[in-house]
């Protein structure tokens, strides 16, 4: 490879490694403020004067002073291993998601199937976490994380066959190069289903039953302090960032809008913020379903509509042709 071509990639491994700096962050600090104005909450809107716009340092400073406690019967490599396993997948999915056509840290063939792959990975960090605690909350939490990526999962990916096979393409650029805006309609069904699921995976409330703080105290967290206990909080808001870039590229035309030549990237960003605020607003506003509530939902509806979304789309592309 040239001195160029190396360059290119150290420069796009630069870029989206800042992203995966940044975005999370932002997405947090949107998370404060949103909470603090639709609950009435004071303490995050004082932290550095204006906005509480240092609220996101002063929680960085207080995970940085706590101690890492590792607990005596711990499997101490496991215990410590689990939440970069959990971060790791993030920034992989984040590097294959494209901006725009040119602004995309790995051009992949078959990149939504990399991406999908590569998010059902970090699971696998919640159940390390729930497994080596060595304690009974934490494994209760690391099965229910289980239960739902199984639940959640075939619905998702289903909803995203209907969306590769009416672009005719596994690229996500070529997705979102063959979207009209008529998607918005007849992919929707498939959208809500994407976004339900989305949820789930993360986590999030309505489905946030492995970290049910008043059933199971913090499910497969209860265990870790200071920055382990930051770093999962990073993953959860990257892969906020991940679903709602993903999101938007499958259902909302990904860069398509006004000077998408130049501000394409900006487009996409833009979008996908749109998408974040709403999985914070199902935060502030949802209750906790039960397990088994959450069960019913996916397999009773969830899983029929998108294989509905998918006959119909293949219906739609034959008669097409």
């Amino acid at each position: 490879m040239s001195d160029l071509g190396w360059l290119e990639v150290v420069l796009r491994a630069v870029a989206v490694l800042a992203g995966f700096l940044v975005l999370p962050l932002l997405v947090g600090q949107t998370e404060h403020k949103v909470m603090a104005h639709m609950q009435g909450r004071l303490g995050p809107m004082y932290a550095g004067g204006f906005h509480g716009w240092a609220q996101l340092v002063a929680d960085g400073v207080k995970f940085v002073q706590k101690e890492d406690v590792v607990p005596a019967r711990a499997d101490r490599w496991a215990f410590r291993l689990a939440p970069g396993v959990a971060l790791v997948p993030c920034l992989i999915a984040l590097a294959l998601i494209p901006l725009s056509p040119n602004v995309v840290g790995a051009k992949v063939d078959a990149s939504v199937l990399l991406v999908l792959a590569v998010i059902g990975v970090g699971i696998i960090g919640t159940l390390m976490a729930g497994w080596a605690s060595a304690n009974k909350y934490s494994l209760l939490g690391a099965m229910r994380a289980a239960a739902q990526l199984v639940s959640y999962e075939l619905p998702m990916v289903l909803v995203v066959a209907s969306v590769a096979l009416a672009a005719g393409t596994l690229s996500l650029i070529g997705i979102t190069q063959a979207w009209t805006p008529w998607w918005l309609l007849w992919q929707l069904p498939g959208a809500v289903v994407f976004f339900v699921a989305g949820l789930a995976e993360l986590q999030r409330t309505p489905f946030d039953m492995p970290v049910a703080d008043s059933e199971i105290v913090f499910g497969p967290y209860t265990e870790y302090t200071g920055l382990r206990f930051a770093f999962f909080l990073l993953a959860e808001y990257a892969g906020i960032v991940v679903m709602s870039l993903l999101f938007a590229v499958l259902f909302l035309g990904g860069w398509s809008g006004p000077w998408s030549g130049t501000l394409g990237w900006l487009w996409t960003l833009l979008k996908a913020l749109v998408v974040a605020v709403v999985v914070i607003w199902f935060r502030v506003s949802w209750p906790r379903l039960r397990e088994d509530q959450l069960q019913r939902l996916a397999w009773v509806w969830l899983v029929p509509i998108a294989l509905l979304q998918l006959a119909v789309t293949a219906v739609g592309v034959v008669m097409m042709r």
